[in-house]
């Protein structure tokens, strides 16, 4: 008799899709509220989006349950070195400390799919795109999650980035307004939504400029 091994997995995939977009002087962040499993919806109404600093705002997809303990050790660190700088973290220093954190686990990852988004020390908007394993990139752009395949070709077609190849380097925020921004982030997902399951129900918007952070609703379908 061949012995049985189940199929077993520590990881489970919870669907939905994560956008980010920057601007000269803001950044937008964007992900529905919808979380799944296979083909059962857990909730309508869970948040992706999570605030790391006062200018930096986090997106995740992928397994909610190890994106929550990133967000706990991120928190953790952050608050570590607010008593050592006695000051909050900048957006590219959180970049790259979320980087090595997922990069330290890479033998055992975090399965989360984030877009970083916030404001640099100029006050410009800086957004970061990563894998599961630590690997980042500075971006104009970028999308994540079940709904990105649909979500980025459209982005690529309404404000394709500068080649990081072309010299002397181009800047990567995206030519937009705010509100532009905000239109195209609601156009995406409402599109995404038509044919992604994983992707609905809400969407949530944080914009982040120099007079802080608000946010924005927009109902999605819901089946």
């Amino acid at each position: 008799m061949t012995k049985q091994h189940s199929n077993w997995s520590p990881y489970d995939n919870n669907g939905g899709s994560c956008v980010a977009i920057a601007g000269a002087d803001y950044c937008v962040v964007a992900a529905d509220t919808r979380m799944s499993s296979g083909y059962n919806i857990l909730t309508r109404d869970y948040s992706k989006i999570c605030k790391l600093a006062g200018k930096s705002v986090m997106a995740s997809s992928g397994f909610q349950a190890d994106v929550k303990a990133l967000q706990k050790l991120l928190a953790a660190r952050h608050l570590i070195y607010q008593h050592q700088h006695n000051k909050q973290m900048s957006c590219p220093a959180m970049a790259q400390l979320l980087s090595n954190t997922l990069y330290y686990k890479r033998f055992f990852p975090y399965y989360s799919f984030n877009v970083l988004g916030g404001l640099d020390s100029e006050g410009k908007g800086c957004v970061f795109t990563y894998d599961a394993v630590g690997s980042y990139e500075k971006v104009g752009y970028s999308s994540q999650g079940s709904g990105s395949t649909l979500i980025m070709p459209f982005l690529d077609n309404q404000l394709k980035s500068p080649s990081p190849l072309l010299l002397p380097a181009q800047d990567a925020v995206t030519p937009l307004s705010e509100s532009e921004a905000v239109d195209l982030v609601k156009t995406v997902f409402a599109s995404a939504t038509e044919r992604d399951i994983y992707t609905g129900d809400k969407l949530e918007i944080v914009i982040l400029n120099s007079e802080g952070i608000r946010r924005e609703y927009m109902e999605l379908r819901k089946d």
